[in-house]
C-alpha cells in the first residue's frame, strides 16, 4: 500500500504591538523600553530595534510634535522581518528619505544624526505621507533567532 505523507505548511506567526505615546522625552523613552520588552517576550533580539525606535520616537517628539496629539509606535514581526513604524501628526515636516540624509556640517553638533543611525542599522527604511495630517517613518530589520 502506498502512503503519501502530506506536509502542511503553517504560515509563520505574526506578532504585533501598537501604542499611542505622548510626544515628549518620556514618551520616546517609553517607546524604546516597550520595544525591548515586547521583542524580548517574543524571543527576538532587540538591540538594533531599540536604537532605531529611540531615534524615530525622539524625532516624533521633537520634529513631529503637535500640542495635544500623540505619536504612534507600531511593531510587527512577520516571518523573519521586524517592521517598526512611528507615526506623528506633522505631515508637513517630512524628513529626507533613504540616501538623502546628510551628517551635520559641525562635527561637534549635538543633534542631527538620528536618521543616519536609522540608515546604518535598518535593512530598509522610508517615509510614507498621510493620511493628512500624518506621516509615518518606518524601518525594517531582518531578524535571526
Amino acid at each position: 500500500m502506498n502512503q503519501e505523507i502530506v506536509r502542511t505548511q503553517h504560515p509563520s506567526p505574526t506578532w504585533t504591538f501598537s501604542v499611542l505615546l505622548s510626544p515628549t522625552r518620556r514618551g520616546a523613552r517609553l517607546a524604546r523600553l516597550l520595544t525591548v520588552a515586547h521583542l524580548g517576550a517574543w524571543g527576538f533580539p532587540s538591540e538594533s530595534a531599540a536604537h532605531i525606535v529611540g531615534e524615530l520616537a525622539a524625532n516624533a517628539s521633537v520634529h513631529g510634535r503637535v500640542q495635544g496629539r500623540d505619536f504612534q509606535l507600531s511593531l510587527v514581526v512577520s516571518g523573519r522581518t521586524l517592521r517598526i513604524e512611528v507615526t506623528d501628526t506633522r505631515g508637513d515636516s517630512v524628513p529626507p528619505g533613504p540616501g538623502a540624509v546628510k551628517a551635520p556640517e559641525d562635527d561637534y553638533a549635538e543633534n542631527g544624526r538620528g536618521l543616519l543611525i536609522v540608515e546604518a542599522l535598518a535593512d530598509h527604511w522610508g517615509v510614507v505621507p498621510g493620511p493628512v495630517p500624518r506621516k509615518t517613518v518606518w524601518a525594517e530589520l531582518d531578524l535571526v533567532r
